[in-house]
């Protein structure tokens, strides 16, 4: 009985390890080994491609006319470029709203969801490639060229961008989060190719677009199941947008545990575990980054369970179970003292339940295709 307990914290402990520490360090030697170029600089002069940029948008009467305002300001040819708002079945005005503000098309959809959305929009999309944003995100003026850039090689079908959150002075954790996943994402797509994106800057080459689940987000779903089809799916990091995060770290939670029950049925009967289709490198990349990081709230349950088994055994095993009985404590008493360490590690508690929140959510009564805006983030 002690040897099996001992043999499941380690490996759940082990794995832990490996995704948040081993994985990245490893990445990074590899780089330093094979040392891959970096992302193409942005694309210069007047004959670029023709770009129709995508907003899905349900409730965005109060920003929506700044979005588009952001997006008019791009340096791109005016001629090259279509921005197209897709309401889904938004009740706020923002259709006239964005009418108002300029809009190349905009259409007036019945509500089905974000991706049903996009996907809706796509279909009215003449541009060569077709790029994504939230109503709520704002781009650099240089943000389309660097984004469109990577496209000039004809192995790459997807391009995500590179996002920074205002905290807004709250208590979110999400920036700092956030700048560890992309120096991991970096080196993926340095490597091979990004295992996720984000929503408020990518784009598609129009012809590899595919129509997912409305169930199902972009984020996750659509760079892997390029990478199946034969393309890359990479990272530019010159490409900038920024946005306001959720101001409070409960906000996070809820808005963590929505997404994740749009995660989990990619992850289940969506096709990211099977490794048909994936190089070795890539199918690792999946495997460290996405597939351990799913199963982490397992993970450390198992840790936590084995060290209670453990500790009358001996000190050690007492200390390993008191250590992190103390993470637990340090991550509650964040809400009241507000220290910055102590914020961290709730975040990573409230982060790492969420994932199992969504998981129960999706399972119990499935997913609503439908979203709202996150509140404090227009």
């Amino acid at each position: 009985m002690r040897t099996t307990a001992e043999a499941i914290f380690w490996v759940s402990a082990g794995l832990l390890a490996w995704s948040q520490v081993g994985y990245p360090l490893a990445l990074a030697l590899i780089q330093a080994l094979i040392r891959r170029p970096g992302s193409p600089a942005p694309l210069e002069g007047d004959d670029l491609p023709s770009v129709t940029i995508v907003v899905a948008a349900y409730r965005e009467a109060a920003v929506i006319a700044r979005k588009v305002d952001n997006l008019r300001s791009l340096d791109w040819p005016s001629e090259r470029i279509k921005i197209l708002i897709a309401c889904d079945g938004s009740d706020d005005g923002t259709q006239q709203a964005a009418r108002d503000a300029g809009a190349d098309l905009v259409l007036d959809l019945p509500r089905g969801g974000k991706i049903a959305t996009q996907n809706a929009a796509v279909r009215q999309a003449d541009g060569e490639i077709v790029a994504f944003s939230d109503a709520n995100a704002l781009w650099q003026p240089d943000a389309l060229r660097a984004l469109v850039a990577p496209f000039a090689d004809q192995r790459v079908a997807y391009v995500c961008g590179r996002v920074r959150f205002d905290s807004g002075g709250g208590s979110n954790q999400e920036g700092l989060y956030w700048r560890y996943e992309m120096v991991i994402r970096g080196l993926e797509s340095r490597l091979a190719s990004v295992t996720a994106g984000n929503g408020a800057i990518y784009a598609v080459r129009r012809s590899d677009y595919v129509e997912v689940d409305p169930v199902m987000g972009h984020d996750l779903k659509l760079p892997f199941t390029l990478v199946k089809a034969g393309h890359r799916a990479v990272e530019a990091p010159a490409a900038q947008a920024t946005e306001l995060m959720t101001p409070s770290v409960e906000g996070e939670f809820a808005r963590k545990r929505r997404m994740m029950s749009h995660a989990w049925p990619i992850v289940i009967r969506g096709g990211l575990l099977s490794p048909r289709g994936y190089s070795p490198l890539y199918a690792l990349m999946i495997f460290s980054h996405r597939a351990i990081r799913y199963a982490s709230p397992i993970l450390h349950l198992l840790a936590l369970a084995m060290s209670a088994v453990l500790a009358p055994a001996s000190t050690f095993w007492t200390l390993v179970l008191a250590l992190q009985l103390l993470v637990l404590i340090a991550a509650g008493l964040a809400r009241w003292l507000r220290w910055r360490p102590l914020l961290v590690l709730r975040y990573y508690t409230l982060m790492t339940i969420s994932i199992a929140a969504g998981g129960w959510d999706w399972a119990r009564h499935g997913t609503p295709a439908g979203w709202e805006p996150p509140e404090g983030t227009r």
